[in-house]
C-alpha cells in the first residue's frame, strides 16, 4: 500500500472536514452560544486543519493511487473522520467520555443516527449543526466529495467510489470517475436544498429546515427535537419528511436521469419497482397492526405507519411514534426491514434492496433445480442475467452480514440488559438506522450502554457503512504484501 498516497488524501478530507468546523463556529456567534462552545470549535478547527495541512503539504508528491489504495483510504479514512469530527463534542464538554464522543461522531457521518445526547433542546446551535454537517458529509461520502475535487486521482479514485459508495452496483454516470462524483453530489445537494425550503414553508426555521433536511437526505436521523419529527406534531411536514426519506432511499442515479429529462428511468429499474412494491407493503401492514390495538382511527394509523414504515425501512429513524408500544407483529416486521435498507447507490444503510432480490431469486434458482436437475435456470434482475461471480459475492455478502450480526449480538449480550436490546443494538448501528427495541427504543438513546459497548457498536457502524468488505479485507494478510 502506497502509505504516503493514503495518509495525503486524509489530510486533503481532514481539511474539509476543519472548514466545515469553522463554518459551525460561525453558527455558534450568530446563535449567540457561550464563547466555551466557540472555543472549542474554532480549537477543533485548528487541530484538526493544521493536522491536515501538515500531511497535505508535506506528502504532496506521494504518487498516483493505486487500486489496493483504495481500501485503505476509505477505511483509515473514516477512522481518522470520526476521531476528527468528536473533538468538538469533546472539547465543549457536551460529551464528557471521550468513547461516546467517538460514538456520536461516528454515528454523524455513518448517517446511523444513534446517540448518546438525552436533551437535545439545551445543546448549543453551533454544536447542533455540526451533528447535522457531519450527516450531510457522511451521507454521499466525504471522499467521494475528496475524488470530485482532486483529478489525479487515478485507478485509486474508482476504488474509492466503489469502496464508500452503497451498494453492490456502482453506476457510473459519466467516462470520468471525478465527473459522476460531481454530479451525485449535484443532485444530493440540490435536493437538500428542495427540502429545505419546503420545510421552512411548513413552519420551520431556517434552522431547523437545514438540520433536517441533512439528515433526511443523508438517511440520518439526527434531529434538532429530543422527540425528533413527533415534536413539530405537524402532518405537512410529516408528509414532507416521507416523501424526502423515500427519495433518500432511491439509487441517486436515477434520479439524476429523472432531472434530465428521462422520469421514466425509476419504472424501468427492477430494484426500484421492488422497493417501491416492499415499501407499500410495510406501511399498510404497520398501520393495519398498530390500528388494530393501539390507534381509534385509521387515518391516525396510516399517518404512523406510513412514516414509521419509510423511516426504518431507508434507514433514516426519524421517530413520530413510540412504536415500542406497537403489537409484536408491527415490531417484528420493523426489525425485518432493518436488515433490508435502501437501494444500491442510495444513502441507505441495510443489505440493500438489490442483494434481497439476488438471495429470493437466487433461492428460487435453487428450489427449481432441486425439482428439475436439467432444466437451465439463470438469475434474472429484470431483463438481466447475473453472471455467477455477481450472484456468489452477493450471496457471500448476505452470509457474512448475518454471521456478523449474529456475533454482534452474543457480545452485546455482556453489555446490555436483554436480549431485545443486544439483538436490536447490532442491526440499528450495523444496518445504520438508529433506534431499535428495548433499552435503545425510539424514546430512548444509547447512553446506558456501556463505554465498552459503545466501543463495540462503533466497529459495528463502520461495518454497515462501509458494507463489511472494504473494512475486513484490510484485515487479510495478502493485503499488506507487496
Amino acid at each position: 500500500m502506497n502509505f504516503r498516497a493514503v495518509a495525503y488524501l486524509i489530510s486533503f478530507m481532514l481539511m474539509i472536514l476543519a472548514v466545515a468546523m469553522l463554518l459551525c463556529a460561525g453558527v455558534a456567534w450568530l446563535y449567540n452560544d457561550s464563547p466555551h462552545v466557540i472555543q472549542a470549535l474554532m480549537i477543533s478547527f485548528a487541530i484538526v486543519f493544521l493536522l491536515g495541512f501538515a500531511g497535505w503539504y508535506w506528502l504532496r508528491d506521494a504518487g498516483e493511487l493505486r487500486r489496493r489504495d483504495g481500501f485503505g483510504i476509505v477505511t483509515f479514512g473514516w477512522i481518522a473522520a470520526a476521531l476528527a469530527a468528536a473533538l468538538p463534542y469533546f472539547l465543549s464538554g457536551m460529551i464528557e467520555q471521550p468513547v461516546s464522543a467517538v460514538f456520536e461522531a461516528m454515528s454523524g457521518l455513518t448517517t446511523t443516527g444513534a446517540s448518546v445526547l438525552t436533551d437535545i433542546e439545551s445543546l448549543p446551535r453551533g454544536l447542533l449543526f455540526w451533528r447535522a454537517l457531519t450527516h450531510f458529509f457522511g451521507g454521499m461520502g466525504v471522499l467521494i466529495l475528496c475524488v470530485a475535487i482532486i483529478p489525479f486521482l487515478g485507478v485509486g479514485g474508482m476504488q474509492i467510489y466503489r469502496a464508500e459508495m452503497p451498494g453492490p452496483s456502482k453506476d457510473r454516470l459519466a467516462p470520468r470517475i471525478t465527473t459522476t462524483a460531481k454530479l451525485l453530489w449535484a443532485v444530493y445537494v440540490l435536493l437538500c436544498l428542495t427540502q429545505t425550503l419546503l420545510l421552512h414553508i411548513g413552519g420551520m426555521s431556517w434552522f431547523d429546515s437545514f438540520c433536517h433536511a441533512f439528515s433526511t437526505m443523508a438517511t440520518g436521523g439526527f434531529s434538532t427535537r429530543t422527540a425528533s419529527i413527533g415534536a413539530y406534531n405537524n402532518l405537512y411536514i410529516e408528509i414532507i419528511t416521507i416523501v424526502f426519506m423515500f427519495l433518500a432511499g432511491v439509487n441517486f442515479a436515477l434520479h439524476y436521469r429523472a432531472l434530465t429529462g428521462d422520469p421514466r428511468a425509476y419504472f424501468r429499474n427492477a430494484e426500484f419497482r421492488f422497493y417501491c412494491g416492499l415499501w407499500l407493503s410495510v406501511c399498510l401492514l404497520l398501520s393495519f397492526f398498530s390500528w388494530l390495538s393501539v390507534y381509534e382511527g385509521a387515518g391516525r394509523a396510516l399517518r404512523a405507519g406510513f412514516f414509521q414504515g419509510t423511516s426504518i425501512l431507508t434507514t433514516t429513524g426519524f421517530v413520530t411514534e413510540d412504536f415500542s408500544l406497537w403489537p409484536a407483529a408491527a415490531q417484528v416486521i420493523l426489525v425485518l426491514i432493518m436488515f433490508i435498507g435502501g437501494c444500491a447507490g442510495s444513502t441507505g444503510g441495510g443489505m440493500k434492496q438489490l442483494r434481497i432480490m439476488v438471495v429470493l431469486k437466487k433461492t428460487l434458482r435453487e428450489i427449481t433445480l432441486f425439482m428439475r436437475p436439467q432444466s437451465v435456470v439463470k438469475t434474472k434482475i429484470g431483463n438481466l442475467s447475473l453472471p455467477a461471480s455477481s450472484v456468489s459475492n452477493i450471496s457471500g455478502f448476505f452470509i457474512l452480514f448475518l454471521m456478523l450480526f449474529a456475533a454482534g449480538t452474543l457480545i452485546m449480550t455482556f453489555f446490555t440488559p436483554d436480549i431485545t436490546t443486544a439483538l436490536t443494538s447490532v442491526i440499528a448501528t450495523m444496518g445504520n438506522i438508529g433506534p431499535g427495541l428495548g433499552a435503545i427504543g425510539p424514546v430512548e438513546t444509547y447512553a446506558s450502554i456501556p463505554e465498552t459497548g459503545k466501543g463495540v457498536l462503533v466497529v459495528f457502524m463502520l461495518l454497515g457503512r462501509l458494507e463489511l468488505f472494504t473494512v475486513l479485507i484490510i484485515l487479510l494478510p495478502e493485503f499488506w504484501r507487496k
